[in-house]
């Protein structure tokens, strides 16, 4: 975040002294912006990169940065009003039309302004993250021999095998497709067992982008509640009955977003549930490392116990290291693999090999058990921390479950606050919070927060955090 700031402040300066020089006139060297400004040469790098990509410099690589010469005839103005007739002329023929709304995944994307507490990201703060682990599995990775060629559409054999073992059971290597990331694997998973028009059954509340893959397929979610307990499954039973529905996508292991475990008397139940219907269930184990100290043993994949080919499974290395490590395992069972990795070919041809390899050479490595260590300890106080900060300030936002793994709290506002409001709030307030509305794909029984205590730089920044949300509530209650 300090870096983030650095950078847009010397953007700001260079910004406000441009008129200093004529057009195509050679800005300072970077060393001298280094020196004067007492910054770094990556901090000088980003900021010129920012005003290069608003048209304000041109870089030069060995010669500088030089100011931008003013466009002498204004571009024409396009009409791209026909595009409108064109993009929704096939919607009428469409039994459920296809929506492309990344709305509800942007929130744990996006970046906030500098200076903003990020209680919506997604992904672990850089201090978190094994960045120089994964720097020298890189390294070592580029040197492999053939590390540039192109390696199997499956993926490697090493690669699918350690997939595979993490999985246990039966699970073979061979019933192992290594795709770039859990969303790519997901979007697999559901263009391959559902058509357009197709009911699928989601957990309800549930991952947004995994609704967002849906929609954009055509597909309709159809809502299944959740407890403490995970997915209920008499609700299961009778949704499947309703709709006819072939395929259930659910996070059995500290589901997003209510941290709920599936429970053991539940488990086979849901698998035998599908299979008695004639359905798949897609079992997406996305953060099985970023379990919490206090945890205990934790469940085996659903996969792991399923030899009738039910389960479909993606699992990710991405949670645990960097947003960048897009890294996953599609696995199935049967015929349904033909089909997955036919998919995944035509879509990707393959993740890159160096990735690959990169990802064998961290998971491989001695820093890779002591990393998943480290971060298991540290979610747990991170999580303790904000627990510890809620219930002293915001006594008034239900906090019904505190998982054990995961890296988010989802909390239930009081009746009559309004979400939309309060987040608004929260922003002006200075942190950034995820609402709960596009967890439900329906109407939500209530307003909800969803809260991450891993995108922050410490435990001082959560509490920091927390106590401009009590500020937000504030203003909302009046």
């Amino acid at each position: 975040m300090q870096e983030r700031s650095s950078v847009a402040e010397l953007a700001n300066q260079l910004r406000r002294e441009l008129d200093r020089y004529s057009p195509g006139g050679k800005l300072p060297s970077s060393r001298a912006l280094v020196e004067r400004f007492r910054v770094s040469p990556v901090t000088v790098s980003r900021a010129l990169a920012q005003l290069a990509a608003e048209g304000l410099v041109v870089t030069r690589p060995g010669a500088g940065a030089f100011r931008a010469r003013p466009r002498s005839v204004a571009e024409p103005t396009g009409d791209t009003s026909w595009q409108e007739v064109a993009l929704s002329a096939d919607a009428a023929a469409e039994l459920v039309p296809r929506t492309v709304d990344a709305s509800g995944v942007l929130v744990s994307l996006d970046a906030p302004a500098p200076g903003v507490v990020e209680f919506n990201g997604g992904y672990l703060h850089p201090s978190l993250q094994p960045e120089r682990a994964m720097g020298a599995a890189l390294s070592r990775a580029g040197r492999r021999p053939g590390a540039w060629s192109r390696p199997p559409m499956e993926g490697l054999a090493d690669l699918r095998e350690w997939f595979a073992r993490g999985i246990g059971g039966t699970i073979t290597a061979a019933e192992v497709l290594v795709t770039a990331g859990g969303q790519s694997a997901l979007t697999t998973a559901l263009r391959a067992l559902a058509p357009p028009g197709a009911p699928v059954l989601v957990e309800s509340p549930t991952y947004p982008g995994m609704l967002a893959i849906a929609r954009a397929a055509g597909l309709r979610p159809v809502p299944v509640p959740v407890d403490a307990d995970g997915v209920k499954p008499a609700l299961l039973a009778d949704a499947f009955a309703a709709t006819g529905a072939r395929v259930f996508v659910c996070q059995p292991l500290f589901q997003n977003p209510t941290g709920a475990v599936l429970a053991p008397e539940r488990r086979g139940e849901v698998v035998r549930i599908a299979r008695d219907a004639g359905a798949f269930v897609v079992e997406d184990d996305f953060v099985r490392r970023l379990v919490h100290e206090d945890s205990g043993p934790l469940p085996r994949p659903l996969a792991a116990e399923d030899p009738d080919g039910v389960v479909v499974h993606v699992g990710s290395l991405t949670k645990a290291t960097s947003p960048s490590f897009r890294v996953a395992a599609l696995v199935a069972r049967g015929p349904v693999l033909e089909r997955l990795r036919a998919i995944q070919i035509v879509d990707s041809f393959f993740v890159p090999r160096p990735f690959q390899e990169a990802a064998l050479e961290l998971v491989g490595s001695p820093a890779w058990p002591r990393h998943l260590r480290s971060l298991s300890a540290e979610l747990k106080a991170r999580r303790d921390t904000m627990t510890a900060a809620l219930r002293l300030r915001l006594p008034e936002l239900a906090l019904p479950h505190v998982p054990s793994g995961g890296y988010h709290l989802w909390l239930r506002l009081p009746d009559g606050m309004d979400e939309a409001t309060l987040v608004a709030a929260a922003l002006r307030s200075g942190v950034a919070v995820t609402p709960g509305r596009p967890y439900f794909s329906a109407e939500p029984p209530a307003a909800h927060l969803r809260l991450s205590f891993a995108a922050v730089a410490n435990a001082e920044e959560i509490a920091e955090g927390v106590r401009r949300l009590r500020a937000a509530c504030d203003e909302v209650l009046g």
